[in-house]
């Protein structure tokens, strides 16, 4: 098999997304938390590309922060038309035996699927150029597939410049194209500059490969929405939609069980085992990874965690975190960069956990924050704890050992160690260790003053009276 190429159109500025904006490229907007871009490159990456190159442009530092991992990158500084950017990738390319497949960097709806069988049938069918096109009913705004009686395609006819005839006709260019490689670069020279806007079209090397008695072909993409690009944000919305509902529908056929799809927002590259149950407006994505038999939601909000087997999960926010199996966390809980937690923990109402190890079997039930802290196994944790990390310059962590009990109220200030088995008194502002089986105590004597509550209350009335 010949080796295969891709080069991916993303130099555009996209005017119509109304932006104010200058350093952020149509590309690189968001469906799902993930970059129109990024969906492109994810449905060419399993199909063996020996190379990938992204022209890049307006807003191209954002656009290559993207790609810059899976793809070479080339700028058009001056946007002077697809087939300029094509020109651009000459030095990456242009020695290359091969095919090379080209797409538009905002059609995220592209699948792996119908690409593939674009290169599939180009090169079973050792064809020169093959056009991606679709039937459509209302064909209308679309460059038209003039096609001759062997099935060559002669040209690629634009609405404006359509004859009554060709206006009739219904298959159009879907904007993805499959070239010999060596044939493309040989012949972007022939390009020229005279039309109305003055750039180089790539719809043009259709006419010059006719010329030169090359074959065009075409094939039909099987389902038109694939090949819709993004160019505003109401398409971006639609988009976002199709693709929802495809990610949604795949999770359920692989056995997970998503209560409401149209409330459920899962992003490309998240992976969910089989009988986790999704409860309604759950927002997920990034690399997350979530294993079997989980409750997740309502009201769940994770980004790029890691999730075991038969957790219980609700009402939780989760950023960066990593947790082990049969743990019971929420309502309210926020869990961000760094926290790691076991299993079998239970992490209740209004937590805050932030840069912490949650040792096996600990509990902290409400109203607490644990920020830069190592806690053991089997750790209570009483309600309104406080983790006292930060001194205004520097953060400072603490240690809290196996078995140890935190009463409630009580305040660390890092770092500390709280040794094993050993109990902070409730109420305590703890600033230097509790060795293992100890209690700490560290707070005034109560002193009870006889009258005084009435004294205060009546103070406070003429207070006020004074100032009325």
């Amino acid at each position: 098999m010949k080796e295969r190429y891709a080069i991916v159109l993303a130099a555009g500025k996209g005017t119509r997304m109304k932006s104010l904006r200058d350093d952020i490229s149509k590309v690189s907007y968001p469906i799902l938390k993930t970059p129109l871009l990024k969906y492109v490159l994810m449905a060419l990456h399993p199909l063996g590309l020996k190379k990938k190159v992204v022209v890049v442009g307006f807003g191209g530092e954002t656009s290559s922060k993207i790609a810059e991992k899976e793809a070479e990158i080339v700028w058009q500084k001056e946007q002077k038309g697809t087939g300029h950017a094509i020109m651009m990738a000459a030095p990456n390319l242009s020695n290359l035996e091969g095919n090379t497949i080209v797409c538009c960097g905002d059609t995220p709806l592209l699948t792996t699927q119908t690409l593939g069988a674009l290169l599939d049938y180009h090169e079973n069918n050792h064809n020169d150029l093959t056009i991606l096109t679709a039937v459509l009913d209302n064909p209308r705004g679309y460059g038209r597939i003039i096609v001759d009686e062997k099935g060559q395609v002669e040209a690629i006819r634009e609405q404006k410049d359509c004859s009554k005839e060709e206006e009739a006709i219904k298959t159009i260019n879907a904007g993805v194209y499959v070239f010999d490689n060596k044939k493309l670069f040989d012949n972007l020279d022939k390009l020229s500059t005279e039309n109305a806007a003055h750039e180089y079209y790539l719809t043009d090397m259709v006419g010059i490969f006719n010329r030169l008695g090359y074959k065009v072909g075409h094939l039909s993409c099987r389902d038109f929405q694939e090949t819709l690009g993004v160019n505003d944000r109401v398409q971006l919305a639609e988009a976002a939609k199709i693709i929802r509902k495809r990610i949604n529908t795949g999770l359920m056929l692989s056995g997970v069980s998503i209560e409401d799809p149209d409330s459920t927002y899962i992003g490309p590259e998240v992976e969910i085992g089989q009988d986790t149950v999704i409860a309604p407006n759950v927002h997920i994505y990034g690399t997350s990874k979530i294993g079997q038999g989980n409750e997740i939601g309502p009201d769940c909000h994770f980004e790029n965690v890691e999730i075991g087997n038969g957790n219980t999960i609700t009402h939780t926010h989760l950023s960066e975190v990593r947790i082990g199996n049969g743990n019971d966390l929420g309502p309210y809980l926020r869990a961000r960069k760094g926290v790691v937690i076991g299993s079998h923990t239970r992490i209740g109402n209004f937590n805050e956990l932030k840069n912490s190890n949650f040792g096996d079997g600990s509990k902290c039930a409400h109203l607490s924050y644990v920020g830069d802290a190592d806690v053991g196994e089997r750790v209570n944790i009483g309600c309104g704890t406080i983790i006292a990390n930060y001194d205004g310059v520097n953060k400072f962590r603490s240690k809290i050992k196996d078995g140890a009990f935190v009463g409630s109220g009580t305040i660390l200030i890092s770092p500390v160690t709280l040794g094993e088995k050993s109990l902070s008194a409730a109420g305590s502002v703890i600033t230097e260790d509790v060795p293992d089986h100890a209690m700490g105590i560290a707070r005034d004597r109560q002193v009870n003053k006889e009258g005084y509550a009435d004294l205060y209350r009546l103070q406070a009335e003429a207070k006020k009276n004074k100032k009325e």
